[in-house]
């Protein structure tokens, strides 16, 4: 396939498809379902529900294009040794404010716990399952890229450029991104496949402000129609006779 050429800013920004992946960050039951995490912490979901939607549209035209989709999960071992040490600031906050661990039971009325490993909750939610072929990671920290397979998959598969999706946009989307950069890696957020609950309220929202930091610094912003819209232009001219 010839370049892909999205709309995006600072500027329009030309994409290999070759060369690119979708990464799917974060978008798990314990985020963005009812009876997860954040909807029993009293944390407004309704947001990254509204990103679910655009985010699978993304994803199916990806998987036409025979994109590579990589997930990344947050998820700790049944043991918490992964959550860090006694005193580690990770361990405090999610212990403390999260209760990461405890016993709960999920929406289907199986025995679950917080935020570990294959339980419902870190699940992905129902309309983006994985499919075969996809990429599932799980991560102990914001980043995708801390201690994780994620570069490794990355660099084996050629990949240098990203189309990022998923919540939440300043905690684990920013330090994903961020990390991707340091790596010189060419990320693509797409604003409206991703959300912050964060400061949603505010005048100027924690989801404004990083796609303002990414559109200055880290990378490009779009949107889901852009990405969209940039397959439907290529494969229209290819159609097209010439002359």
């Amino acid at each position: 396939m010839q370049p892909l050429v999205i709309d995006a800013k600072p500027q329009p920004v030309s994409i290999d498809p070759a060369k690119t992946a979708v990464l799917v960050v974060d978008m798990q039951n314990d985020f963005g379902s009812k009876g997860g995490m954040f909807d029993r912490a009293g944390i407004d979901i309704s947001g990254i529900q509204r990103a679910v939607g655009p985010t699978a549209s993304v994803i199916a035209a990806a998987r036409k294009l025979r994109l590579p989709v990589v997930y990344l999960k947050m998820g700790y071992h049944s043991d918490l040794s992964d959550l860090g040490t006694s005193d580690a600031p990770n361990r405090l906050r999610h212990l403390q404010i999260f209760g990461v661990g405890e016993s709960m039971t999920a929406p289907d009325g199986n025995e679950s716990r917080i935020l570990i490993r294959d339980t419902w909750g870190t699940d992905i939610v129902d309309d983006l399952k994985p499919e075969a072929g996809d990429v599932v990671l799980y991560k102990t920290r914001f980043s995708g890229f801390y201690e994780t397979e994620l570069d490794a998959v990355l660099k084996a598969a050629g990949i240098k450029q990203l189309i990022v999706t998923g919540c939440t946009t300043s905690v684990c989307v920013e330090s994903t991104i961020r990390d991707a950069f340091f790596r010189d890696y060419h990320c693509i957020l797409l604003s409206d496949c991703t959300s912050e609950p964060i400061a949603l309220d505010a005048s100027r929202s924690n989801h404004d402000a990083s796609i303002t930091l990414v559109q200055i610094l880290f990378g490009w912003t779009s949107t889901s129609d852009h990405f969209l819209r940039a397959i439907e232009e290529q494969f229209q001219e290819r159609l097209e006779p010439a002359g």
